[in-house]
């Protein structure tokens, strides 16, 4: 675990605040001034931007970086995150250090750096204070993702979440997961890496960073997030009453024996779709590629990052 000091000089204290109001449902609204004036008593120069639609944080993190802001605060959820450490990595390795207010439903993202659900005004502190570390990074073709990617199963429940109008954190994904199960139809898709390869119908394939994915699912227990390898799960196909017993061991980990799971780790993963073209949430973003094959790279500590001491 590669671990440096923090943000030390006045210099370096100096922070562009990218804010989404629609993370969380909405909770993200209103959090403009005090998240300015938390920055501001702690002795930090911000500068606070807020989102008008969906993956402008790309824009305002190019915007950012090119100005020569050293740290970029991503202020909302995972899809937050993952689009402003696309606009960070851009044009190539970057000097900024991120750091992230979890303001979202699933904040996967902030387990992995070590922060609980609490008011903006007291996560800002922890995080500006924070442990400087350089962390892992994962590339599907040319977009970045920073703690989890997930083929079959969870794109599925990611696209239900986005239907659910009434639902936060983790209920709203455990609702997911269930209203996924009575439509979904296992695909059969093809995993080939150095240490492991196998194709098979599978409920769900999760190659991943940190430890948490979909609100708080510990997917990959064991996976660390500046090991340089991806933790990968494998789930084969499974009936319905298996399943529904099968999901609270999910929820804490303790699947990792059965049958029906694989897991293994590497630094790169080829994924085919035999059945079905494939469907990828990345840090909970949906992406449909054009091509059935894709390749998943790991960037070992390609990213400076903030995190909880």
């Amino acid at each position: 675990m590669r671990r440096q000091g923090g943000i030390t000089t006045a210099d370096e204290k100096r922070a562009f605040i990218i804010l989404n109001p629609m993370a969380g449902r909405g909770k993200g609204q209103g959090q403009e001034r005090p998240l300015a004036e938390t920055a501001r008593e702690a002795g930090w120069e911000v500068l606070v931007r807020k989102t008008r639609h969906a993956g402008e944080e790309i824009d305002l993190a190019v915007e950012a970086r090119e100005a020569g802001w050293p740290v970029v605060v991503a202020a909302g959820g995972d899809g937050t995150v993952h689009n402003v450490v696309n606009g960070l990595l851009a044009e190539g390795p970057t000097n900024v250090t991120l750091a992230h207010v979890p303001v979202g439903s699933g904040n996967d993202y902030a387990r992995s750096l070590g922060l609980k659900a609490r008011a903006v005004q007291q996560n800002l502190p922890i995080v500006l204070n924070g442990t400087l570390r350089r962390l892992d990074v994962g590339r599907l073709s040319g977009e970045f993702f920073v703690n989890h990617l997930g083929v079959g199963f969870d794109a599925e429940a990611a696209r239900h979440t986005l239907q659910m109008t009434r639902l936060k954190g983790f209920p709203l994904y455990l609702a997911a997961v269930y209203k996924t199960f009575g439509s979904f139809v296992p695909p059969e898709i093809e995993v080939r890496a150095a240490e492991h390869s196998e194709r098979s119908h599978m409920m769900m394939l999760g190659i991943t960073i940190g430890a948490t994915m979909g609100g708080g699912f510990r997917v990959t227990p064991d996976a660390v997030i500046d090991d340089g390898l991806f933790d990968v799960c494998v789930i084969r196909r499974v009936g319905l009453l298996k399943f529904l017993r099968y999901v609270p061991s999910v929820v804490l980990g303790k699947h990792v024996g059965l049958s029906e799971v694989t897991m293994f780790r590497t630094t790169r993963v080829t994924v085919t779709g035999h059945s079905s073209p494939l469907a990828i949430q990345s840090d909970g973003e949906l992406r449909y590629p054009e091509q059935d094959t894709v390749d998943i790279t790991i960037l070992p500590n390609h990213l400076k990052v903030l995190c909880a001491p």
